[in-house]
C-alpha cells in the first residue's frame, strides 16, 4: 500500500458516511425495481446459479451497480478497496445482503485475499471486479487467477448492460442504468483454473479470463443495443 493510500485509510470518515450508505442502498433498490431485467447465459453456466457457493464471479468495475441490485440478498462475498470510497461502497452493499473483504485485485491482495479465502471456506460465492479499484479499465489483474487457483473454484464471467445508461466521467466510465431501462444480465461458461499457479502462470490465465469476460460483456450489450 502506498503512502497516499495509507494516509487516506487512516483519516476519519465523514459523519455522513453512514446516512449516505442508507440512502444509497435505498436509492438503488428504488431504481432497480424500475428496470426490465432479462437473462442471457452460456448453457454451461446454468448449473452454477449465484448463491450455490461454488464459484467466483468476475465483472467489470463499470457495471457493478446493476449486478449489485440483481444479486442482492444472496450473501456473496465481494472484494472492496480499503479507500474512503470503498468504505461507502462496502456499507451500501452490506445493507443489500452482501459480505465484504477489503483489499485489491492485485496478485495475493494482502488481507483482502485472505478474507476472500476465508469466505470461500465458509461456503460463500465470491465476486470481484478484476480491473478495480483504480484500473486500468477492462483489464484483468492476475489476482483473479490467483484466487481461483487457491480456492479450486471456477471463474464465471458476469456482465450487465442497459438499453439506456448514464455514463460517468470516471476512470472506468461507470454506468448507471436509467429508470425503466432494459437491463440484460449474463454469465459466461465457468473457467477452471489450475491449482498452484506461479506469478507467470497467473498472468497468462488473467489474459484468458479477460477474453471470457469481454465476450459475455459484448453479448449482453448487443442484446439491449447498448452503445459501448
Amino acid at each position: 500500500m502506498g503512502d497516499d493510500a495509507l494516509r487516506e485509510e487512516r483519516r476519519p470518515l465523514p459523519w455522513w458516511t453512514g446516512p449516505a450508505a442508507v440512502a444509497g442502498a435505498w436509492l438503488l433498490e428504488l431504481l432497480g425495481r424500475t428496470w426490465r431485467i432479462e437473462w442471457r447465459h452460456d448453457p454451461h453456466a446454468s448449473d452454477r446459479a449465484p448463491g450455490d457457493g461454488r464459484s467466483i464471479y468476475a465483472f467489470w468495475h463499470a457495471r457493478i451497480l446493476a449486478l449489485t441490485f440483481i444479486h442482492r440478498g444472496r450473501g456473496a462475498a465481494v472484494l472492496v478497496s480499503r479507500s474512503r470510497d470503498g468504505e461507502l461502497i462496502a456499507r451500501v452493499i452490506e445493507r443489500l445482503g452482501f459480505v465484504t473483504a477489503r483489499g485489491s485485485s492485485t496478485r495475493g491482495g494482502g488481507e483482502g485475499a485472505l478474507e476472500m479465502l476465508a469466505w470461500a471456506e465458509r461456503g460463500r460465492d465470491l465476486g470481484l471486479a478484476p480491473d478495480g479499484p483504480r484500473g486500468p479499465a477492462l483489464r484483468v489483474k492476475p489476482g483473479l487467477a490467483w484466487l481461483a487457483s487457491r480456492t479450486g473454484r471456477p471463474v464465471v464471467p458476469a456482465a450487465a448492460a442497459a438499453s439506456r445508461s448514464w455514463v460517468l466521467r470516471s476512470w472506468d466510465g461507470f454506468r448507471v442504468p436509467q429508470p425503466f431501462a432494459r437491463v440484460c444480465v449474463g454469465y459466461g461458461a465457468p473457467v477452471p483454473v489450475p491449482a498452484g499457479l506461479d506469478a507467470a502462470a497467473a498472468e497468462r490465465w488473467a489474459a484468458e479470463l479477460e477474453r471470457g469476460l469481454e465476450a459475455i460483456t459484448r453479448s449482453t450489450a448487443a442484446a439491449v443495443g447498448e452503445d459501448r
